[in-house]
């Protein structure tokens, strides 16, 4: 209500913006009896950890800062006619890293887990690095390969060494004729 306000107030200069802040939803803050400026009160409204999950979206520079300097808060602006939505700023993301670390282990475990771990002599000590060990391999695949026969030596003749082999002939059964050895077992 505060924006709105504050864009009655500036005139004609900013009507087209002042309808477009009317079609979205407007939130009630805690000043709608004595309205203030605008980022006055954007600012007040996602105070104490942004609990409604607000995005701000502005061209002011100096309300932008602000911004960053509180964790949680995405910040919208225009760039050529493209909203672009700005990186998490080192505040937010620092309070993510240590939201992420405190869910994990509660601090009291993590105190008995260093003094369990100094206790077993297992504390990293900043000296010594652990290198990472080479495990013992399987042979070199190339070493092997099946070895090649040696060739003749080129005064004999390889046919007179071999044998010639017959292919042996299968002679194939009828299926007629076995069914009828097959009854005659039968009877």
């Amino acid at each position: 209500r505060c924006v709105l306000k504050e864009l009655e107030s500036l005139g004609k200069a900013l009507y087209g913006a002042k309808l477009i802040a009317q079609r979205f939803q407007v939130r009630n803050c805690s000043h709608h009896k004595d309205p203030v400026s605008g980022s006055t009160c954007l600012l007040s409204m996602i105070e104490e950890g942004n609990p409604h999950h607000f995005f701000i979206a502005t061209q002011d520079q100096d309300l932008a800062n602000k911004v960053k300097k509180k964790a949680g808060v995405p910040l919208l602006f225009i760039i050529q006619n493209t909203m672009v939505l700005d990186k998490p700023s080192p505040k937010s993301l620092a309070f993510v890293q240590k939201l992420q670390t405190n869910e994990l282990v509660p601090e009291h475990q993590k105190q008995s887990i260093v003094q369990l771990k100094e206790k077993e002599g297992l504390a990293k000590q900043e000296g010594e690095k652990r290198r990472k060990r080479k495990r013992a391999g399987g042979p070199n695949p190339l070493s092997c390969l099946k070895k090649k026969k040696k060739k003749t030596q080129e005064g004999q003749e390889p046919s007179a060494e071999k044998k010639k082999r017959r292919k042996r002939k299968r002679n194939r059964v009828k299926a007629e004729a076995v069914q009828s050895v097959r009854k005659n077992e039968e009877e």
